[in-house]
């Protein structure tokens, strides 16, 4: 036997590719994500809104990594590990927008008095 020869892990999956209309379906899904996330953006939904944005980019991120980038045909541990990834990402940056929310009225309040106040 050549020694060369590596033979494939047990389980490991093969190298495929994926038809072209799973990708077209998958771009055609992040467009129209895209397209959402603008319409969404122009409605006022108060704090909600950071959440359904961020809950849109997560859901982005998913379909990118799962179809462009292979993992769903992975073993599942993989995916599991990105998806919950992805989740604490938002979570993690989800809370910081709300932190910095929470004391934007007392700084624009205080600019706007400052500007009433004049130069000095």
């Amino acid at each position: 036997m050549n020694e060369n020869h590596v033979s494939p892990r047990e389980g490991a999956s093969a190298p495929h590719a994926l038809p072209a209309p799973v990708l077209v379906a998958t771009a055609a899904a992040l467009m129209a994500l895209t397209a959402l996330t603008v319409v969404t953006s122009r409605i006022d939904l108060g704090a909600f809104n950071v959440v359904l944005a961020l809950a849109i980019a997560g859901l982005k991120a998913s379909l990118v990594a799962l179809f462009f980038m292979h993992l769903k045909y992975e073993n599942r541990f993989s995916s599991v590990v990105f998806v919950t990834a992805v989740f604490f990402a938002v979570l993690l940056v989800g809370l910081v927008v709300f932190d910095t929310t929470q004391y934007q009225p007392d700084l624009r309040a205080a600019q706007q008095a400052a500007q009433r106040a004049g130069p000095r």
